[in-house]
């Protein structure tokens, strides 16, 4: 599989709502952050593959 997501962002956005689930109180919504967290790590979103999107930047 073709990387097509940028690994910052995603992790951030994940580890981010993570946090706020476990250790703030935040909405048992939060713990929503595993997916965009799984994705950074995996590089591959089956959905950005569908639809064409792709935030890895440039490829040289």
């Amino acid at each position: 599989m073709t990387a097509n997501v940028g690994m910052i962002d995603r992790i951030i956005a994940g580890l981010g709502l993570l946090v706020w689930a476990a250790f703030l109180n935040g909405p048992p919504w939060a713990w929503v952050g595993v997916l965009p967290l799984a994705t950074g790590l995996l590089r591959v979103c089956p959905a950005y593959s569908v639809l064409g999107i792709n935030t890895c930047g440039r490829k040289k």
